[in-house]
Formats: structure tokens, C-alpha cells, sequence
């Protein structure tokens, strides 16, 4: 029985959706009212007993190891001022016993190659793959029910939920055979199609677990859209050789690859916040009256 305790992070894009504010900043470091996107995705795997965090990152995310490195300036300004909980805030941004592993990706080709870019680390051991852009409110963790699953099932599994027809052509779209009202056997997998081909509305949505196998296609298959290492398409082949599962987890996504979806998300977290959500709930009364 294997376990999932590696979870890859391919943060090496540009971010060009959030110019000029990512000109010199990761859009991974965007802050969600005052945490980045990046540290709930590694919170997420954490809750999900991943280990080994390891980042794919390229030009200008020196932000990324910094946050998750140890601040020693900071940590002893906070322990001078007595400022014992932002401290203790501070220290616990990775648990004891998480490793941070970073790999540069040297060109952004892709979602496809910046996992195979983790082959090295992985070795050949099933792990998670986690896009920060997809923020998942959910009780237990998006990955925590997904790891779950992999633990009965032993394969991998694609994170899904239902998208609207015309939105088909920004999504990887998979046809299933349903085993139950969440889970699905994988039948077909296809990047992006347009809404009159699409082989059904479920979209792929940020969350993956991948069994080792997939290393073998990601170096075997062509550039494809856009120039760039599909993942779906890696995917696709592995669909030949070993059972692959959708789940369409419990839970509410922001895509925070968009403004419109970055700001819902800052808006129902900030009402979820325990020092602002009263104060923030009463100016948003207000500005609606």
C-alpha cells in the first residue's frame, strides 16, 4: 500500500492575467485578505499528511522560498516587542517535519513539464499535484479527501466538478463511467475543447494525484497546444495502461487565475475572518444599501 507524502507545486508561471501587480511579485504570492495563495495550498497539503513540498519555480519567485524560509530579522524584532502570537504565526508557516524542496524550471512549458520536472524528487512514488490559482474552501481539505481515496483505491485521481458548457474550452474535460455521484472511472480525457465537442461538462480543476507511471509519458509525448507539455495529454496515454479516477470533491472553488474569481475569494474569506468579518460584513451592508 503506498501513501501520498509529496505534493508538487508548478509555480514558474508569469502571471500575465495580474499585470502590472505580478511584474515583480509571483502571482502565487497574491494575498488573500493576509495570506498568499501559495501557503493555503501548502496547508492544504499538510492537512493532507504531505511531507515533501516541492515547488517548480522559475525567474522572479524568490518571494516564494523566502516566505516559507525562516525569518530571523523578523522573528527577532516580534520576540523583542513581545508580539508572541504573530511569532508563533510566523515560525509555524511550515510545520516541523515539512520539507520545502525548489526546482527551477528554466522555460515555462507547461503545466506537463513542470511536473515532469519533479521526477527526480518524486523518484517513483505516487504524489499530488496542487495549483495555487485554485483556492478550495472545503471542512476536510480538497487533497485530504482525495488522499483518502487514493488509500482505498491505489491510483490516480483527477480533481473535477461540473463547469458551464461555454466554459468547457478553458478546462481539461474528462467523459466518466460513474461509480458513484462523486466518483468516476476516467473514459477520456481532452485539453480545452470547444462546447460542441466537449465529451461532457466535468472539468479538471487544479488537484491531481498521479501514480509514477505518468514520468514515462510526459518525456514520450509531442509539444501540443500552445507549445507547451500537456499534462492532459500524458494523462490521456495513461488512461491505456492503468485505471484513472475523477472526484468531484466537497467543497467551494475560486479560480484565482481571474480577478473576478480572485476577488470573490478575498470577499468570503474576509467574512469568514475572525477579526474582520463582523466589521467587514457591516460596511458591505452598508455599501448595498
Amino acid at each position: 500500500m503506498h501513501k501520498v507524502t509529496k505534493a508538487v507545486f508548478p509555480v514558474g508561471g508569469m502571471g500575465t492575467r495580474f499585470l502590472p501587480a505580478t511584474k515583480a511579485m509571483p502571482k502565487e504570492m497574491l494575498p488573500i485578505v493576509d495570506k498568499p495563495l501559495i501557503q493555503y495550498a501548502v496547508e492544504e497539503a499538510v492537512a493532507a499528511g504531505i511531507t515533501d513540498l516541492i515547488f517548480i519555480t522559475g525567474r522572479n519567485k524568490r518571494a516564494i522560498p523566502d516566505h516559507f524560509d525562516k525569518a530571523y530579522e523578523l522573528e527577532t524584532e516580534l520576540e523583542a516587542r513581545g508580539k508572541t502570537a504573530l511569532l508563533d504565526l510566523v515560525r509555524n508557516i511550515v510545520p516541523q517535519g515539512v520539507n520545502c524542496i525548489y526546482i527551477r524550471q528554466a522555460e515555462a512549458l507547461g503545466l506537463g513539464h513542470a511536473v515532469l520536472c519533479a521526477k527526480p524528487v518524486v523518484n517513483n512514488e505516487p504524489f499530488a499535484v496542487i495549483l495555487a490559482d485554485d483556492l478550495i474552501d472545503a471542512v476536510q481539505p480538497a487533497m485530504k479527501q482525495m488522499t483518502s481515496l487514493f488509500d482505498y483505491y491505489q491510483c490516480s485521481i483527477l480533481g473535477v466538478q461540473n463547469v458551464a458548457p461555454e466554459e468547457t474550452g478553458s478546462y481539461g474535460i474528462v467523459a466518466v463511467q460513474t461509480m458513484t455521484p462523486s466518483l468516476g472511472k476516467v473514459e477520456q480525457i481532452v485539453e480545452k475543447p470547444a462546447p460542441a465537442v466537449a465529451p461532457s461538462t466535468l472539468g479538471v480543476v487544479g488537484r491531481y494525484i498521479l501514480t509514477p507511471r505518468i514520468f514515462s509519458h510526459l518525456e514520450s509525448i509531442p509539444f501540443g497546444a500552445g507549445g507547451e507539455l500537456q499534462l492532459t495529454d500524458a494523462i490521456a496515454r495513461l488512461l491505456h495502461e492503468q485505471q484513472v479516477l475523477s472526484y468531484a470533491f466537497e467543497g467551494v472553488r475560486y479560480d484565482c487565475g481571474s480577478k473576478l474569481g480572485y476577488l470573490k475569494a478575498t470577499v468570503e474569506h474576509a467574512l469568514q475572518h475572525p477579526e474582520l468579518a463582523a466589521d467587514f460584513k457591516a460596511y458591505l451592508d452598508q455599501r448595498c444599501d
